[in-house]
């Protein structure tokens, strides 16, 4: 008895020690461990890729590409992972994740949610600008081009500063990297605003390892300023403000005072910052205005309390319109990395005709902004192929709001019409810039990505999706005081 106990446990403890040594040998070969994320309660995964700055160069410098996995729980995980892109172009992914772990939890249910910080963003080789990033006040054109012009002399002293190389096409090498590094097979892409245009230039370059591809606010390769539809949104709501009989009794004739308070400008004004709040005096000019209202006609909610700030800035208080776009707050988890924004942009949207004429004020503005800007900007090489949209053979799934000032539902149609037959576009029209967050459609983005074949991924039901009514426009409460004396405040 003694005997055959002590082969038991000579056997069992050499069972244990293989078992031991196979865990360690997967702990040191796991591409990723266990780390904290401040948005997070539980333990994540954190992983790095080294990549070359310059892929020409693949042996010379380099920068390290992160990158979080949120690991499926399930024991009957699925092998395609989602990779979300972020927006900007400039956002931080990792920064994101919680948000969008939140939107996606039914499909990290049984599948790994990975965030991968772009190079010039978050954690990846970062290219921020503070003066921009952090501003206390409203800039005026000129003070954004000078501290522009500062930041991209800062950015260049740094060990990763040639600006020209933190392009799309180069970033989207990395993502690949990203995915053979994690062992991963075909995966299920998700694009946000920005994120869509990278997107389209991973599933460009790497058709065969996307899956699925999702695009939300749809950023062709062609489109070269954000603010397509600006002026169309802002007309919009004042159409539909004089047809509502209750904006039109509070705001009437608005879009000739838009006009009037346009032409105004510039003015000394006084206002109280909205977070720290200390006195601001400051000039409101022309363009600084027009870059206030752009900012508020990506959401919904934004547009239904603009008549307000509006006439409000018309009797000289502008705090309003200032407090509702969030000019003077602090960057947050959606904050930009202008440096790297700018080495974006500059490459890609002037690689076409520079001397395209502006169609309204809002692209004359941002023409003019982003002309100055990029003079000196190092710019990528772009491919020759980078403005294509090619024939998808994966099924994708494209999403837009009618009121979006900046990716309106057109460029959804031109891109989903070059896809060809396996893509799908939805429209929600009264809503703005981003459809992730809006009613079912987190559930339509489940059905798509977990249907078994393509052939139903591309037929997806769709029709819990609903079409809303705009928002109404805001009134302002009646103060007590007046209530009693049957008068109201002033709009």
């Amino acid at each position: 008895m003694n005997k055959r106990f002590m082969l038991r446990l000579m056997s069992g403890l050499a069972l244990c020690s293989a078992v031991t040594a196979h865990a360690n040998a997967a702990a040191t070969t796991s591409p990723t461990k266990a780390c904290r994320l401040p948005e997070f309660p539980q333990e994540v995964q954190c992983g790095q890729v080294q990549r070359p700055l310059n892929p020409a160069q693949p042996q010379g410098k380099q920068i390290d590409i992160h990158y979080v996995v949120i690991p499926s729980q399930d024991r009957n995980k699925l092998p395609d992972a989602v990779f979300l892109l972020a927006g900007g172009p400039g956002q931080s992914a990792i920064s994101v994740a919680s948000w969008a772990t939140t939107l996606m939890a039914r499909l990290n249910r049984r599948r790994d949610l990975v965030f991968v910080d772009q190079r010039g963003t978050g954690r990846s080789a970062p290219l921020e600008c503070p003066e921009l990033e952090k501003a206390e006040e409203v800039l005026s054109p000129e003070q954004r081009v000078k501290v522009t012009d500062d930041c991209m002399r800062q950015l260049q002293t740094l060990p990763y500063g040639e600006l020209q190389y933190f392009g799309t096409s180069i970033a989207m090498q990395d993502l690949e990297a990203v995915r053979l590094k994690q062992g991963y097979g075909r995966i299920n892409v998700v694009g946000a605003s920005y994120g869509t245009r990278a997107g389209l230039e991973y599933l460009r370059q790497f058709p065969q390892s996307v899956r699925r591809i999702v695009l939300d606010g749809v950023v062709p390769p062609s489109m070269r300023l954000a603010s397509a539809d600006a002026q169309k949104a802002l007309d919009a709501l004042f159409r539909d403000c004089k047809k509502e009989a209750a904006c039109n009794a509070s705001y009437p004739d608005l879009e000739n005072r838009w006009k009037k308070l346009l032409a105004s400008q510039p003015q000394k004004i006084n206002i109280t910052h909205p977070r720290m709040g200390t006195p601001i005096k400051t000039e409101m000019t022309r363009d600084s205005l027009l870059g206030l209202v752009h900012k508020s006609l990506y959401s919904p909610n934004s547009l239904s309390a603009l008549p307000y700030a509006l006439t409000q800035a018309e009797q000289g208080n502008y705090a309003p319109l200032v407090t509702m776009t969030g000019a003077t707050n602090l960057p947050g988890p959606g904050g930009i990395s202008y440096g790297m924004h700018f080495s974006v942009w500059c490459g890609e949207a002037f690689a076409q005709s520079a001397s395209l004429p502006a169609n309204d004020d809002f692209e004359k503005l941002m023409a003019e902004q982003y002309t100055q800007t990029c003079k000196k900007w190092p710019r990528s090489e772009i491919p020759a192929d980078f403005f294509k949209v090619p024939a998808s053979a994966s099924p994708a799934l494209l999403l837009s709001g009618g009121l979006d000032p900046v990716t309106p539902t057109r460029y959804g149609d031109e891109v989903a019409k070059a896809l060809g037959p396996n893509a799908r576009h939805v429209v929600i029209e009264n809503t703005g810039h981003g459809l992730l967050a809006q009613g079912c459609i987190r559930d339509v983005v489940h059905r798509f990505l977990n249907a078994k074949e393509d052939s139903e991924a591309v037929k997806v039901d769709t029709t819990c999706v609903r079409q809303i009514p705009r928002a109404l426009a805001w009134q302002a409460p009646v103060p007590p005081a007046a209530s009693k004396v049957g008068k109201e405040a002033k709009p």
